[in-house]
């Protein structure tokens, strides 16, 4: 665990370190970019590590023993020089992957990253935040719970390849910060981070913070409301549902209203459809999306959105007991619509179709992005690192994929096809059923149609993440979206809601 601050010279990160880390490409190390970033005789002790190191696809560390009043050690990271199209140009998942293997956790570290450029920098400054998780509930050395006894201080600077120093802005500050906290709320057990405890930390971490208004709906209200599907899903736990509504507005009149709607399933135990064969273990990370989205309004509110944006967390525990929902149970939608329910373990989309709907027709949101971790079938679809993007418009769509690139935070659109997946939600006595009834035909694509059937007539501005394989990876949460939904917020143009 490691305190991140950041230098404006080389000089102010190096000064106090026990452990000096270069984070490059082969191609400036090879050209000496360490000992002219470092600026000292000592940075040469790297040359022959560095000669004999190759990064391979995702980077790797090579290190020394630093000679004399050097700091005690001297690492490189080594990077791979080039990425494919699909991948992120900062070299995100490669720095994710090398730097927790320097040593630097818990150490008085500085950290010296070579950008090729500085469009790089806000996605390098999250994938180091990532690095180095926050949350710790180990026993310290005096034997009380609470934070990692091994607390570090790890000083970032960031140059282009001849040493110029890189200025870190509000913007990337602010957005790190939110990742940092998406990953802490996520890593939180249930047992702290139940509806109650989501509503408490996102009230804690706005107080003070001028436009914003926090309101929730909560328990049987729910109903009085129309949120049939929260209440639905959350309503045999210990712990009330509820509906937590941020509403930020900006000092001058808004140009747009973004909504933004995030699953928080607080833990899944699937419901009545039970989660079997050890696949109940981690769901304390199915509130990622909720978390995203926090992330992501704190980010565009700290650092000056000229939007109004709401964020919906949509907070339920899908729990077992007296109340619990049944298959064959029929809910009744926010969107007017009802659902017969044939899985209780496809409990996100129900909580995110009364969130989209209300984005639509409470808060009337020019733009609706919904986050979630939403299906097992993400991670067949587009692995652990990346995301699926689901949009009812081709312009957000590519929206969405170049600010994962630019963030770290990758993304890849699936199909938008509703007249392919409306059949799969065919009810006999209801509007529609919840879950598919071909597993095979392109279920993630499906489960987001599920969401958009909830405001399909509204032709509404919608883009659907789900967050399903980089939100928690590794038994970490990552704090994935945060960062892309802040991008798409803050590149949005009017030519990306068009048709």
């Amino acid at each position: 665990m490691s305190d991140i601050r950041y230098a404006s010279k080389v000089g102010s990160a190096l000064r106090g370190a026990e452990i000096v880390v270069v984070l490059a490409p082969k191609s400036a190390l090879d050209e000496g970019y360490h000992r002219t970033a470092l600026g000292a005789d000592w940075a040469a002790a790297l040359d022959r590590p560095i000669e004999d190191t190759k990064p391979g696809d995702l980077g790797k560390a090579c290190s020394t023993y630093g000679p004399g009043a050097a700091p005690r050690r001297l690492v490189a990271c080594v990077l791979p020089d080039e990425v494919s199209r699909h991948n992120a140009p900062c070299r995100s998942e490669a720095i994710l992957k090398c730097l927790p293997t320097a040593g630097a956790a818990g150490k008085k570290a500085a950290l010296v990253v070579c950008l090729d450029s500085e469009d790089h920098l806000l996605g390098a400054a999250v994938a180091i935040a990532r690095s180095f998780p926050i949350f710790s509930d180990r026993a310290t050395k005096e034997g009380k719970g609470g934070e990692d006894a091994k607390k570090g201080r790890l000083m970032v600077v960031f140059t282009l390849a001849d040493g110029t120093p890189v200025r870190v802005g509000k913007t990337v500050k602010e957005t790190v910060a939110a990742v940092q906290l998406v990953s802490v709320l996520v890593d939180t057990p249930a047992q702290e981070m139940d509806t109650a405890g989501f509503e408490k930390a996102a009230r804690a971490a706005v107080k003070g913070v001028k436009g914003v208004r926090a309101t929730s709906i909560v328990g049987d209200k729910l109903l009085q409301k129309g949120l049939g599907g929260i209440h639905g899903v959350g309503r045999t736990a210990v712990v009330a549902p509820r509906l937590l509504v941020l509403d930020y507005k900006p000092p001058t009149r808004p140009k747009r209203t973004v909504a933004l709607v995030g699953k928080g399933i607080v833990y899944d135990t699937g419901g009545l459809s039970l989660k079997v064969g050890g696949s109940m273990p981690n769901m304390k990370c199915d509130m990622g999306g909720a978390a995203a989205t926090l992330g992501a309004f704190l980010a565009l509110v700290k650092s000056g959105t000229k939007d109004r944006v709401v964020m919906l967390a949509c907070l339920a525990e899908n729990a077992i007991g007296p109340a619990s929902y049944r298959p064959d149970d029929i809910l009744h939608m926010h969107s007017g619509k009802t659902v017969e329910i044939n899985n209780t373990d496809a409990e996100g989309r129900l909580v995110l179709a009364d969130g989209v709907s209300w984005a639509a027709r409470v808060i009337k949101a020019d733009l609706i992005i919904d986050a979630a971790t939403l299906t097992g079938a993400a991670l067949v679809a587009t692995g652990r690192a990346v995301s699926c993007t689901v949009s009812n418009r081709a312009g957000l769509e590519t929206l969405a994929v170049e600010c994962g690139r630019a963030t770290g935070d990758l993304t890849h659109p699936l199909l938008f096809v509703p007249e392919f997946f409306h059949a799969e939600f065919k009810s006999k006595v209801a509007d529609m059923r919840n879950s598919v009834a071909n597993r095979m035909n392109a279920q993630s694509s499906a489960a987001a149609q599920f969401v958009y059937n909830h405001i399909e007539e509204l032709d509404r501005p919608w883009i659907h993440l789900d967050i399903a394989g980089p939100a928690f990876r590794d038994g970490r949460g990552t704090g994935h979206g945060a960062a892309l939904i802040a991008a798409i917020v803050r590149n949005l143009r009017d030519e990306h809601l068009a048709e």
